[in-house]
């Protein structure tokens, strides 16, 4: 039997996502941009949100924790790379890795279940109109949000405690740009079969079943829009759910092409350029699809930006 030295290790080394020199000035120009964008984009939903009572409502209260939990899931993963390409260096510390990869499944976690949340949100607005600011009161969405939180951190606490189990080799290479958990488990030199349960049952349940909720909540939103007479009114109702529905197909789309590109090429590289979707170009995107053909939103916007300007002028 081979003999493996058990001993904790003290770093990492992150591969990235291209180890060609003359690739890295274009792969930091463009993380760096789309980085910035998403920061941005997404603090722009923020003051809007926080600025204008109009705003004040259900609906924007968890697209304002939505925006934040963006900012945040990327933030785990995009700084580290920059700094890394820019160093020329692809090392990450051992606790450095554990604590990406936990951030990482708490914002990622947050995402999936804050978008659950929402689509109850408009399955009560649209379903049951007159009952909705009962029904969506201020206790009910400090709750919905309080448990979103809670079960992404128990969630994070287990992965983490079975990946602090593992023991590892020195030298590790990660064939990815952050510490992802199928990766970084992969590389353990100890037994890794109860790891491999515990991801694969809690994928099922986190990613099932807010899916299931999701596809639930539409069709009976769907049910309720055929029943409007009108045709502008089912466009209005309809209008209200655009957005959160191409949140929401963006966010599961591109999972699960990063799901099937490693489930069928079980190339590592690949996998990490198809992550690239749902770590980077997803939050980017959110802000201009809930922006962009939101009138409030923008309203917000446009007052802020006056406002400021005004007392900027004044001083």
């Amino acid at each position: 039997m081979k003999s493996w030295n058990l001993t904790r290790v003290s770093e990492f080394h992150l591969l990235g996502l291209s180890e060609a020199p003359e690739l890295q000035p274009i792969l930091f120009g463009l993380f760096l941009s789309m980085y910035l964008i998403t920061v941005l984009g997404n603090m722009l939903i923020i003051l809007a949100v926080s600025s204008d009572p109009h705003l004040h409502t259900p609906m924007y209260f968890f697209l304002f924790n939505l925006s934040l939990v963006d900012i945040c899931f990327t933030s785990t993963t995009i700084p580290k790379m920059l700094v890394n390409v820019q160093t020329q260096s692809k090392a990450i510390t051992y606790a450095g890795c554990i604590t990406q990869m936990c951030f990482f499944l708490l914002f990622g976690g947050l995402d999936d279940i804050l978008l659950t949340v929402m689509a109850y949100d408009r399955f009560v607005a649209i379903c049951h109109p007159l009952h909705y600011m009962v029904i969506m009161n201020p206790g009910l969405c400090g709750r919905l949000l309080l448990v979103s939180w809670i079960i992404s951190a128990m969630n994070t606490l287990l992965q983490c405690l079975m990946v602090l189990r593992l023991s590892f080799c020195p030298g590790l290479e990660i064939p990815h740009f952050f510490c992802e958990l199928n990766q970084v488990t992969q590389l353990a030199c100890s037994d890794t079969f109860l790891n491999n349960i515990v991801i694969y049952f809690v994928t099922m349940l986190l990613g099932g079943g807010p899916l299931a909720g999701i596809l639930y909540s539409y069709s009976k939103i769907v049910s309720s829009i055929k029943t409007i007479p009108p045709a502008q009114g089912k466009f209005k109702a309809f209008s209200t759910c655009a957005s959160h529905l191409s949140v929401v197909s963006l966010f599961y789309c591109t999972n699960l092409g990063v799901y099937l590109s490693s489930a069928v090429t079980h190339d590592s590289p690949s996998s990490a350029i198809a992550s690239v979707l749902y770590t980077v170009v997803t939050p980017m995107l959110n802000p201009f699809i809930y922006s962009l053909r939101n009138k409030d939103i923008k309203r917000a916007l446009n007052r802020f930006f006056v406002v400021a300007g005004t007392k900027g002028t004044l001083t």
